[in-house]
């Protein structure tokens, strides 16, 4: 079983124990949250798919920890001009666990 889910502006195919890293969102490590902009789910047997959301669908993950990304370096440079710039950067991410994949019951 699969799901694709919306967290901030991406989208994650997730399965129940992944571990996925997201834009950071608000949490406490060791606290459930509930994610419920699922747009698919898939079963063996069935495909439900959302539009764009599936109602009543929804996943629930694990906050794990804050984490920093790699750094990323910016650097821009002209030539002949004796100019240069160099800035870094390190997105702050969440690191989120999956622990079930909820369909809902009555469909609407």
């Amino acid at each position: 079983m699969y799901a694709i889910v919306n967290v901030g502006s991406r989208q994650y195919n997730v399965k129940p124990g992944d571990i996925i890293q997201v834009e950071k969102i608000k949490g406490t490590p060791g606290k459930s949250l509930s994610l419920n902009k699922v747009m698919l789910i898939s079963d063996e047997d069935k495909l439900e798919i959302g539009n764009p959301f599936i109602k009543g669908a929804e996943v629930t993950a694990e906050f794990i920890a804050d984490i920093k990304s790699r750094k990323t370096i910016s650097y821009k440079y002209r030539r002949r001009k004796s100019w240069h710039t160099k800035k870094g950067h390190r997105q702050l991410l969440s690191r989120l666990e999956i622990k079930k994949i909820k369909l809902a019951d009555a469909k609407s």
